[in-house]
Formats: structure tokens, sequence, C-alpha cells
């Protein structure tokens, strides 16, 4: 067996990362907060004055609100664009690199336009 000594390197591994850890931020923290503040907080289970404007504004700018929106908004678009461009390959439409750069671009754009949106508060 020959092994290459000098492998070329990808960087499929970061996609991978990206597409991990949105899936699983989609999957475990996303239904919480649907549930919270799109359940529990109409039906009144929770106090609607624990989601005033003022206290969720305060929570959006601080460090962790901020970097908590960012995730919430970045992570689920990283891993539906990478499911997106797979599964262009895996239904035969074969879009090469260009099809790669529009899915990752797409996600980093929206990434971006979250991390403006919590600057922008």
């Amino acid at each position: 067996m020959v092994v290459d000594k000098h492998p070329k390197r990808s960087e499929e591994p970061v996609w991978w990362g990206l597409f991990g850890a949105g899936g699983t931020w989609f999957a475990m923290i996303s239904p919480v907060t649907i549930l919270v503040l799109g359940i529990l907080v109409p039906l009144g289970v929770i106090d609607s004055e624990a989601m005033s404007y003022e206290r969720v504004s305060e929570f959006a700018t601080s460090i962790i609100g901020g970097l908590f929106v960012i995730a919430t908004l970045a992570l689920p678009i990283w891993h539906a664009m990478h499911r997106v461009h797979h599964g262009m390959h895996d239904l035969k439409i074969h879009a090469g690199t260009l099809g790669k750069v529009i899915c990752y671009f797409t996600a980093g754009f929206i990434s971006l336009l979250g991390v403006v949106f919590v600057c922008m508060i």
C-alpha cells in the first residue's frame, strides 16, 4: 500500500464542522426557543412582562445575548446550505464549484447580516 506523504489539504472539515454545529443548535436550542417564545409566553404560562421589550433588548445587547442571537441565525443557515450543496449532488445536479460558492456565500452573508443586526441594536 502506498501512503501519500503530502496529501492535499481540504477545506471540507470546516464546512462539516459548521454543518454539525448548525444541526445541533437547530435540534436542541431552537425548539426550546420556539417553545418559550411561541407557545409558553402567548399562553400566559410565562409572564409576558418577563419578555418585555426592555428586558429582551437588554439581553440582546449583552455579550451572551448577542452571541445567542447570532448563533440562532447563523448556525442553522450553515447547516441548511451544506445540506443544499450536498443534496444537489445527490439529485445529480452537479453545480461544481459555483454551487459550492453560492451555497456557502449565502450562509456567510446571512451570518454577516446577523452580526450587523446585533451590532445595530
